[in-house]
C-alpha cells in the first residue's frame, strides 16, 4: 500500500538499505556520480546559501544605509529599559531590504549565468535535468519564490533534489 500511495515525499523505501545496488544520487536524472555535473551535497548547498544571504545583507546595508543612531532616538524607550544596541537595530532595519536584495540578485544570476555568486564560490551551478539549456528567467523566477519559503528546499527526493528544484525540472550541481 505504502509503494501505491507513496510519493518522492516518502523517501527511499526502508527494505532498500542504503545502497543496494551501489546507485548513487542522480542517477536516475543521468547525472554522473562525481566530478563536473553531479548533484551537489546538502551542506554545500546551504553554504552557498548563507554566502548568498551575506552579499545581500551587505548590498542591501550600502543601498539602505541605516543610521542606527537615529533610529534609536526615534525609538520610544519605557524608563529603566535599555535601548537596543546597534547592531540589533541595524539587523532590524535590514532584514527586508536584504531578503529583497537576495531575492532579486538569485533570479538575476541563475538567469543570466546559471549560479549565484554563492554558488560560484563553492564551485556549483544550477542546471536543467530536461535539456542541455539555460535555466531561463521563468525557471529562475519560479525556483526563487519556492525557495523564499525556506522549508520546500528542506524536503528532498531520493535523488536529493529540494521541492524548488524538482518543480521547475532543475538541480544543483558542481561546475568544475
Amino acid at each position: 500500500m505504502a509503494r501505491i500511495t507513496g510519493s518522492w515525499l516518502s523517501g527511499p523505501n526502508a527494505e532498500s538499505g542504503d545502497n543496494p545496488l551501489g546507485d548513487y544520487q542522480g542517477k536516475e536524472l543521468g547525472l554522473p556520480a562525481s566530478g563536473s555535473g553531479a548533484l551537489a551535497p546538502f551542506t554545500r548547498r546551504v553554504v552557498a546559501v548563507l554566502v548568498d544571504w551575506f552579499i545581500s545583507m551587505g548590498l542591501a546595508a550600502i543601498i539602505v544605509r541605516p543610521d542606527p543612531a537615529r533610529i534609536i532616538a526615534k525609538m520610544t524607550i519605557p524608563q529603566g529599559q535599555q535601548p537596543p544596541s546597534h547592531f540589533e537595530v541595524m539587523t532590524q532595519a535590514l532584514s527586508t531590504p536584504t531578503l529583497l536584495v537576495w531575492f532579486v540578485l538569485g533570479i538575476a544570476a541563475v538567469t543570466l549565468f546559471g549560479f549565484t555568486p554563492g554558488q560560484y564560490f563553492l564551485k556549483l551551478k544550477v542546471a536543467r535535468v530536461d535539456a542541455e539549456a539555460p535555466v531561463g528567467f521563468v525557471r529562475a523566477l519560479v525556483r526563487q519564490l519556492i525557495l523564499l519559503f525556506v522549508i520546500p528546499a528542506l524536503f528532498t527526493d531520493s535523488d536529493g533534489r529540494g521541492m524548488h528544484d524538482r518543480a521547475t525540472g532543475t538541480a544543483l550541481v558542481y561546475s568544475r
